[in-house]
Parts: structure tokens; sequence; C-alpha cells
């Protein structure tokens, strides 16, 4: 048996801030057998409830583990069963339509979780962008009706709906139920110079995923309509003649409800989700309005917004640097060169110690970056250098500035356009063109040194900062060669409090960054030491959001963090096959102390090594609130639902105990291990970042120095807190 295995999801899936998922299971051991475990737990249910944390963030939370008695855990094993040894023409499969989409629906949305959920209202949404980026469409409006369902409509110029001659459908049916089928492909036939849309697979993905969906189309005087279940249609294509007042009207209407059959969570949609990913299509497209409106049941809770930026991709960079000190005006260009319309906006702040850098392409965020990044990073870089050595601000000859120390504290927008883009997969996370690259490099390094020479002031601050992080950067070179080690596992400089575990695999590792020496005490002693190690630290750590590298290398328990962890230099290409442990579990106390530890730890990982979020690595654990001592028997409650319904399943006239943990020290080793140790039992929240610029805004605004912003936020915000369950 290994030592440890890979983790058992429970198809809960949690947005937090709008730009984390946290996804909670039980992780469980096994092995070459399925293996079985007693119940332990004292519900079934599963209930969510909503709570606001901020103006712009709602944080789901779900109802944690369910209380359960204390027991010891026994397995039995399960007869694998034997599988046919026959392979012949009888095992080959031939999907045919919509099949392989309802077969393997991951390989087209990503997951059949919410974030594939999701996924599904963004395809839509993403064919009426195409629509206004065409030049067809101004108006884009999202409904998220009370029945579940999800309505885009767009005032372009309508599907197609004439007979096709090669599969002798209509247009419509054929978009909808045929993969690659589409006017995405590019060339003379095209409908679209420029698209996100390239495989002609979107909507026919969203319709084979779809207990219901309905089309509506306005074209040419008249109005049509189709009904179609999981791919296939159930009505034919109806079309009655518009009245006079609403004869010129054009667009598409989709309107969709998803299946319970492919997702494995409930059907519900995320308002603040949708929302972030509007604004930015709105920041995008200055010339579209974009509306989003959701109904509910009860009229008060029925919400509204309307998304139309103007000013594009300069509002963009004024929204994300809200709360922060600009050291210039925001410098914005737009060009077209090559066949490639190319946008920037970039602003340098003097209180930011990290660079933002978004990336899209035909509107289509790229999360993995791509040519465009790449061209930016090397202009910005060789530019700044070029410039700084001309006007004499560098003077030592043999100095020269890095990307990382040019970036520090910028802010930057970049959004390219090209007619025949190549992405990485359906989900397109990375723009492969090489000729991008070269064209973005060219532009940005012509109007960048045009607009420098022509304000020297603001060369001179930029440069000023640039060596600024230069000279951090050496004032920590000390600290940062401890971290550079060609093998953590020979390396004797490892923190003393760190109790590592005896596995070498860090596949097969798990490490507990837990809060003072009495939670460390009962975690190392309560853990298994075959796989689980334990890092106590002392107090809170700092505020890397409001220092300089200088000051977080010299941070003790910074540097205990990155040894321990094994980190590489910040800046420099994530590599997790430095990583000592694959799972980083974040543990503190169920108090404001422990909340704000564990915001300054997450701050920490997001600005300094932001990849541990995109490759899985970093957790929360959850520990109890309450024990609950009913004769012999011991219950474990994580709310004070639980804790109410557990008293409600006792007798009237029942005695118990009830026990309130403030912090993980009041707990015995073993206590701590039936908990939120053992991997059969406790409960985990893996973190991932959903939206890098929310993420950004909101790290910016509760971690950084501009106190009038946070304190507007918490005035804002304070309406919305339940004060019953105000921890004081």
């Amino acid at each position: 048996m290994a030592l440890l295995k890979p983790p058992k999801l429970l198809h809960i899936r949690l947005m937090a801030s709008r730009f984390f998922t946290y996804s909670s299971f039980h992780s469980h051991h096994a092995c070459s057998l399925s293996l079985s475990r007693p119940t332990l737990l004292f519900n079934s249910r599963t209930s969510f409830r909503l709570r606001r944390v901020s103006s712009r963030v709602l944080m789901r939370n779900v109802v944690s583990p369910r209380a359960f008695m204390s027991s010891s855990v026994a397995t039995e094993a399960v007869q694998g069963s034997t599988s046919s040894q026959a392979y012949g023409s009888d095992q080959i499969q031939v999907l045919e339509g919509l099949d392989p989409v309802r077969k393997r629906p991951g390989m087209y949305i990503g997951s059949t979780g919410p974030r594939g959920l999701h996924h599904l209202v963004f395809e839509i949404l993403d064919n009426a962008i195409d629509e206004a980026q065409a030049g067809f469409a101004s108006k884009v409006d999202v409904v998220l009706h009370e029945d579940g369902t999800v309505s885009i409509a767009d005032n372009g110029r309508g599907i197609p709906t004439e007979l096709h001659p090669a599969t002798k459908k209509s247009s419509l049916e054929t978009v909808l139920t045929v993969l690659h089928a589409g006017g995405k492909f590019g060339g003379s036939s095209s409908g679209y110079s420029v698209s996100g849309g390239l495989h002609g697979v979107g909507l026919s993905v969203v319709n084979a995923l779809s207990e219901v969906l309905e089309v509506t189309v306005w074209r040419d005087g008249m109005e049509y309509q189709q009904k179609y279940s999981r791919g296939k249609p159930v009505t034919e294509l109806t079309h009655h003649v518009l009245p006079d007042g609403a004869h010129d009207r054009q667009g598409t209407c989709i309107r969709f409800s998803p299946d319970k059959e492919v997702f494995t969570t409930a059907i519900q949609f995320d308002y603040s989700t949708i929302a972030g990913r509007i604004r930015e299509l709105a920041f995008l497209n200055p010339e579209l309005t974009i509306t989003l409106r959701k109904e509910d049941n009860d009229p008060e809770k029925n919400q509204y917004n309307e998304y139309c930026y103007a000013g594009g991709l300069i509002e963009y960079v004024r929204w994300l640097n809200t709360d922060k000190k600009p050291l210039h005006d925001i410098v914005g260009f737009r060009k077209e060169t090559d066949g490639v319309t190319i946008d920037v906006a970039l602003q340098w702040c003097s209180d930011a110690y990290s660079d933002t850098m978004l990336g899209y392409a035909n509107s289509i965020r790229t999360i993995d970056g791509g040519t465009h990044i790449d061209g930016m990073k090397a202009s910005l870089t060789r530019t700044l250098n070029n410039l700084g050595k001309k006007s004499k601000l560098i003077k030592d000859k043999d100095i020269s500035l890095s990307g990382e120390h040019v970036r520090e504290g910028l802010t930057c927008i970049i959004s390219v356009k090209v007619s025949n883009p190549e992405f990485e997969g359906q989900t397109k996370t990375r723009l492969g063109n090489p000729e991008v690259r070269k064209a973005v490099d060219q532009s940005v390094q012509e109007y960048l040194t045009e607009f420098l020479e022509l304000h020297p002031d603001v060369l001179d601050s930029i440069l000023s900062k640039s060596l600024n992080a230069l000279k951090a950067a050496l004032a920590a070179k000390r600290a940062r060669e401890l971290v550079r080690q060609k093998s953590v596992l020979r390396s004797s400089t490892l923190p003393g409090k760190l109790a590592d575990c005896s596995a070498t695999n860090p596949e097969e590792s798990e490490i507990f960054i837990v809060e003072g020496d009495s939670a460390g005490g009962s975690a190392k002693q309560g853990r298994d030491r075959r796989f689980q190690a334990v890092l106590p630290l002392r107090g809170k750590i700092l505020n890397v959001e409001r220092k300089d590298e200088a000051a977080m290398y010299k941070n003790e328990e910074i540097q205990n963090l990155i040894l321990g962890l094994g980190l590489g230099v910040k800046g420099e290409d994530f590599k997790k096959e430095a990583l000592r442990y694959h799972k980083i579990i974040i543990l503190t106390d169920a108090d404001v102390d422990g909340a704000h530890i564990r915001t300054l730890l997450l701050t920490f990982f997001f600005r300094y090594q932001r990849a541990l979020f995109d490759e899985g690595c970093i957790y929360v654990g959850v520990p109890p609130l309450y024990k609950v001592e009913r004769g012999k028997q011991a219950y474990y409650c994580y709310d004070d639902s639980e804790l109410k319904q557990l008293q409600n399943s006792f007798p009237s006239n029942a005695s118990y105990n009830i026990q309130r943990f403030k912090g993980l020290g009041e707990m015995m080793p073993l206590q701590l291990w039936e908990t939120t140790l053992d991997p059969e039992r406790r409960l985990l929240k893996q973190l991932m970042v959903e939206d890098a610029a929310e993420a950004n805004v909101v790290f910016s605004s509760l971690m950084g120095a501009r106190v009038d912003f946070r304190k507007e936020l918490i005035q804002s915000s304070a309406s919305m807190i339940n004060l019953d369950q105000l921890d004081i």
C-alpha cells in the first residue's frame, strides 16, 4: 500500500471571492483494490449558504464535514472484478453526432463541475462577442432565470436558417448538431475576420450537454424558433413574420438548461463569476454594452448590472489600480500591423512589488500566456534598458535590469486580435502564433520609446522603481542563494522547527503549516510520520503586499517557508519537481487571528509563487468547532448548524457536554488526528485562482498600504455581516 494515495473528490465545489475555487473533499487512502470503510458521517446532507465578504466578493461556504462520532477505522478489501480478455472488432466503438461530447464532456468544457457549468455560458457569450468584434452587434443581454436556465441574446446578424447544401438540414440545425460546423474557420468563405471561436464546436457542445435548449433567430424580417434536447431537435424549425414595429430586428437568443445527468454538482450559476467575465469582455470591447440580470422569486433578490467601458483597456488598468499609488498616468495605444491588431494599456505603481500582466487574444483570456505576452515582456525589458543607458540613468555599463525588476509594480493589459489564432486546445489557454510576438515586440518598443523620450519624468520614475527593485534583489542575494538547491533531498538547511516525513516522493508527501508551537506539538504527535510533515510558524508572518523583496527574504518565517517547501526564487519559472510536498495545507485556529494568519499565507503564496494555485497544491484544513460528549460517545461538529442538528437528534431529556475549540492546541493529538489530519475523515478545501484580475484587486484592497480604500471596503460590507456569527 502506498504511503499517500490520491484524494477521492466529493462532488462539492465552492466559488469564493470569484477568483478562488474551493474543492472540498475527504482524501482517502487507495490501493490496487478499492477500499470500503465504516460510515462515520452523522448525516448525509449537503447544504449551502451564502455569506457576503466584500462589495465585489461572494463566498459560498459549504457545511463542511458532517458531524461524526469518534471511532476506530476498519477497512476490508473488495474483490476486483475480472474483465473480459477478448479484444476484437466488437470492442471498437464508433461515436457519431454529438455522442462524443456526452461521453467525454471534460474534453470539451474542462470539467463536469462548476467550472464546466460556467464554461457553457461563456461559449455562448463568446459567440455573441464574436458578432460584436465583426462589427455587427452592439448589445448583449445575459439573463439567469429563476428556473435555473440561462439565456444569452445579441443584436447581431442572426444564425443563418436556410438549407445547408452539405447536410441537407437548415444551417441553424447544422451548427447546433454537427461538430466542427461554423463560420469561423477563416478564408474567403468565413463569416468572421476575427473571432474567438475556431473549431466550430462551442454551440453544438452546449446543445449536447443541455437538457433543453431553445434557439430564437431574428433575421430578414422573420422570427425563427426551434427546441432541442440533449443535442437532438425535438421540434421543427418554425417561423413567422415579425410585426411592423420590429421588422428590422436582428440577432440570436440561446436559452438552455444544463443536463443534470452530465454535471456532478447542483445546477447553480454564480452571478459573481459570470459578472466578472462580462466586465472583462466589456473592457476589451469598448463599443459593446453587456447587461446581466438575475431573476428570483423574491423581487428584493433580483440583481442587474450594465457594463460599458468606452475607455477600453485604459479603464481596465484604472480599475485594477484603484487602491494603488500610480507613478504616472496610464499609457495606452492601439496599432494594427501585419494583420494583427494590438491594444495595450500599462501603468507602474509605487506601492506594488509584483506585476499583474493579463493577456487576451480575440477577447479570450490566455491564462497560460503565449507569444503576445512573451513579446510584451521582451520589449519592455529591452526598451527600458536601452533608454536607461541612453539617458545615463543607468550609469554602470555592466548593470542590466532583468525583466523581473523592470516589471515590479507594473499593471499591464495586452489584447491582440488575429485572423487565424493558434490556441492550445478547446479551452484556449495559450496563444501560439509566432508572428504575434514579433508584431507586439516592435509595436511596444516603437510606442514606448517615443512616449518615454517625450516624457523624461515618467522614464525617471519607472527606472528609479526598477533600480530599487534591483538593489533589493542584490541586498537579498544571500537569502536567495539559500533557496537555490541542486537537490532538496541533500539539503541540510531545512528549518529547525520542521518535523519532516519519511516519504521522499513529493507526490506522496503533505505538509501542515500550523500557527504556534502549541498547535505544532499536537500536530507533530498526532500526524502520520510516513507522509505528513508539520511546520509551526511563530505568530503572524510578514505581509508581503506592503514590503519589498529584500524585507521579505530577511524575514525568518518567510525563509522557513521557502526552504521548508522547496520553493524556487521569486520570478523564476516554477518547477513542480523541486517542491518537497505537493500538498501544502494551511491549518490555523478557528478564530479571527487564525483567519488573519491564513490570509497572510495566501497573500505570500499568491504574490511569491502563484503557480502553486494553478498546480492545485494549496489547501486549507478545516478543524471542528465543537466536541459534544454524551456518555461514552464523542461527536465533532464543524459549525453551529451541525451542532444544532446534532442536539435536535438527542432526546429532549438527554444530558451532554459541549466543548468549543478555540485553538488547535486545545486538542489532544488523537483528537486532532481523528478530526483534521486523518485522510479518511478530514475535510480539505483546495484553492484555485479562477480570476487573476479579481484576485489581484482583492489582495491589493485587503492587504495593501491604502488604508482609506480598505476602510471604505469594510464600511460598505458591514451591513452584509451576520452579527450572530461574528467571532470576537
